[in-house]
């Protein structure tokens, strides 16, 4: 992964999550004879609520693919969650698209038993969960993303904005990943 200049702001939610440790290798994994290089996947998406239900099936097909399906329907609504709150809040240029030259990216991360998901954007406000009224449809994505995951935050990445994460285990939580 030290390679992937493109990465790199998956590299620093990882690390903020605790997943990999400064030196970029994974953290020990507590499950014996797991000693694999972490499985990465990542993607850039569009500004259109279409985007939504691209990276909910790009993420379902990934987790599928690396026979994850313990929390699979979790990890999607978070990460459609994660992408909307995105698309809602990061800057818009005037042609259109998200802030200048930084597009919406989406990672997905897995060392060992955990699972990192992962939406970059342009935006540099800090995630804030709220409290919306009684019938208010809109406010409680950071409830849902707290309530479906083991733990989630964000990460500034200097002058181009931040990466809004969480993390997810199918096995034995890790010390480094208590709430």
């Amino acid at each position: 992964m030290d390679g992937d200049a493109g990465r790199r702001w998956l590299i620093v939610a990882a690390e903020r999550a605790g997943l990999l440790s400064a030196d970029r290798g994974a953290r020990p994994d507590p499950v014996a004879g797991r000693g694999r290089l972490p499985r990465v996947a990542t993607r850039t998406l569009g500004t259109s609520t279409g985007s939504v239900r691209a990276a909910r099936d790009f993420t379902l097909a990934t987790l599928h693919q690396w026979s994850v399906a313990e929390r699979s329907d979790d990890i999607a609504i978070v990460v459609s969650e994660l992408l909307t709150n995105a698309l809602r809040h990061a800057p818009q240029d005037p042609g259109g698209g998200t802030g200048p030259g930084r597009p919406i990216q989406l990672g997905l991360l897995q060392p060992g038993p955990y699972v990192l998901c992962a939406v970059a954007d342009p935006g540099r406000a800090a995630p804030v969960p709220q409290t919306p009224r009684f019938l208010a449809e809109t406010g409680r994505g950071l409830q849902i993303i707290r309530a479906l995951s083991d733990r989630w935050g964000y990460t500034a990445l200097n002058d181009t904005g931040k990466v809004v994460w969480a993390t997810f285990t199918s096995g034995p939580a890790a010390p480094w990943l208590a709430r």
